[in-house]
C-alpha cells in the first residue's frame, strides 16, 4: 500500500498536542427496517427492497388528500382562464388524467399495492393571484393499506396533464408543492398538514 499511498504517517504529531492516538474501523450502525416503529416498511432487515406484507392489518376505510400547483404565468393563465389553448379544455383533461393516474399507481410505483378504490376525485381551480392551476386529489378505499400514494399520484398526474396541455404555449411553466395534505384511517390515524402562512390563500 505504501506503493500507492506512501509511508504513513508518525503516531506522534508534534506540536499538535495528540498523543497515542488509535484508529479503528467503522463499525456498522444498527438500523432498525420496517417493524411496527417509524422505520423504512420498505426495507427488508438486511436493506433489501421489498412489498410489505400487509395481511395482518386490520380492514379500515382510509382516505388521503394530496395537492400540487402549476404555475403557468400571465400568458398562458389568460388562455387557460378563457378556454383558448389549442389542444382543448385542460382542467378538464387534466380532471379525467389525475384519476387515471390513481387508478394506476401499483403499474408506477414498484412497491405500491394494487389497492381497489372507492372514490377518486380531482379538483382544479384558477388562481388569479399567481397565475397558477392549484390542483387537489383525493382518493379512498376500505382495506388494508392507505392511499396516501394514489391522491399523491391523482394530484401529479394532473399537473402533469396541465403542462402537457399548455406547453406549446410556454416553455416555462412549471410543477410545485407536490405534497400529502390528509390522511384518514389505519393503524396510525388521522394525519393534517399544518397550515402555514404561504403567501395567497388557497381555493381548497
Amino acid at each position: 500500500m505504501e506503493d500507492v499511498f506512501g509511508e504513513p504517517p508518525a503516531a506522534d504529531f508534534s506540536g499538535s498536542g495528540a498523543k497515542n492516538i488509535t484508529t479503528e474501523e467503522p463499525k456498522a450502525e444498527s438500523l432498525d427496517y420496517g417493524g411496527d416503529g417509524h422505520g423504512l416498511t420498505h426495507v427488508g432487515s438486511s436493506g433489501e427492497a421489498r412489498m410489505v406484507d400487509v395481511s395482518p392489518k386490520d380492514i379500515s376505510t382510509r382516505t388521503a388528500a394530496a395537492s400540487c400547483k402549476v404555475m403557468l404565468g400571465k400568458k398562458v393563465f389568460d388562455l387557460v382562464y378563457s378556454n383558448q389553448i389549442a389542444k382543448g379544455d385542460v382542467l378538464t383533461v387534466a380532471k379525467i388524467a389525475g384519476i387515471s393516474g390513481a387508478k394506476h399507481t401499483s403499474n408506477l410505483i414498484p412497491l405500491c399495492h394494487n389497492i381497489l378504490l372507492t372514490h377518486v376525485d380531482v379538483e382544479l381551480n384558477l388562481n388569479s393571484h399567481d397565475h397558477s392551476v392549484e390542483i387537489k386529489g383525493v382518493a379512498s378505499c376500505s382495506g388494508k393499506t392507505g392511499v396516501e400514494m394514489e391522491a399523491m399520484m391523482a394530484a401529479s398526474i394532473a399537473g402533469l396533464a396541465v403542462y402537457d396541455m399548455c406547453k406549446a404555449a410556454s416553455k416555462d411553466i412549471h410543477i410545485s408543492h407536490v405534497r400529502l395534505e390528509s390522511k384518514t384511517g389505519g393503524k396510525s390515524g388521522d394525519w393534517f398538514r399544518r397550515v402555514v402562512d404561504e403567501g395567497p390563500v388557497s381555493t381548497f
